[in-house]
């Protein structure tokens, strides 16, 4: 999701001004003295009322002063977006998908997209899926990128908390690939796919 918001909070008896981050499936604060950070799975109520967005969890009632998008974060909580609506997958689309070991998302792209090829990268896809757990494993993305549409995206699907390979040097692999980064998302509980595409200045 990616929201942000510079706000107050309070939560425990405590108050602090600070940003706000509605993520794909947790809500966090960061503020001075005052961090906060409650998966929606554990929610047991969410209420947006006169700006203020108030959550309940066992670890105590939650409440950011948000204003106008109180109603908007609560809606959000309430239903998250699935995980192909999140990538932005379109039926026409036709995709590759290298070292993803996720079955059930293989199965959610075999029913919404028109061609899907796992194991081997064809030409002119929409989107290239690929699963790496190694900083090493990245060299490959310049080859990849050869097999994208101009208007194709690069999808990098890693493991999180992993000093094996982390977001900077998922970065770092794009930018040396001809690539740029223009999108995180929580791909799972485990995972999270960076989102790489063809500069526009480059796109033929």
């Amino acid at each position: 999701m990616g929201n942000e918001a510079t706000c107050v909070a309070r939560m425990n008896g405590k108050s602090a001004s600070g940003k706000a981050r509605l993520e794909t499936d947790v809500l966090q604060f960061r503020g001075d003295g005052l961090k906060i950070s409650i998966p929606f799975k554990s929610m047991t109520s969410i209420v947006a009322k006169n700006g203020e967005l108030h959550v309940a969890a066992p670890e105590g009632i939650a409440s950011l002063d948000l204003g106008t998008a109180a109603e908007k974060w609560a809606d959000k909580i309430r239903n998250p977006p699935s995980r192909l609506q999140k990538i932005g997958v379109k039926p026409e689309w036709l995709v590759s998908v290298l070292g993803v070991e996720d079955a059930g998302f293989l199965q959610e792209l075999r029913g919404a997209v028109s061609k899907i090829s796992v194991g081997r990268v064809v030409k002119n896809c929409d989107a290239i899926f690929v699963g790496a757990t190694k900083t090493a494993q990245l060299s490959r993305l310049k080859t990849l990128k050869s097999s994208l549409k101009a208007n194709g995206a690069l999808w990098v699907i890693r493991p999180k908390g992993r000093p094996e390979i982390t977001e900077s040097a998922v970065m770092a692999a794009g930018k040396a690939a001809g690539l740029v980064d223009v999108k995180v998302v929580g791909f799972s509980p485990t995972h999270t796919a960076e989102k790489f595409v063809i500069p526009i200045s480059k796109r033929r």
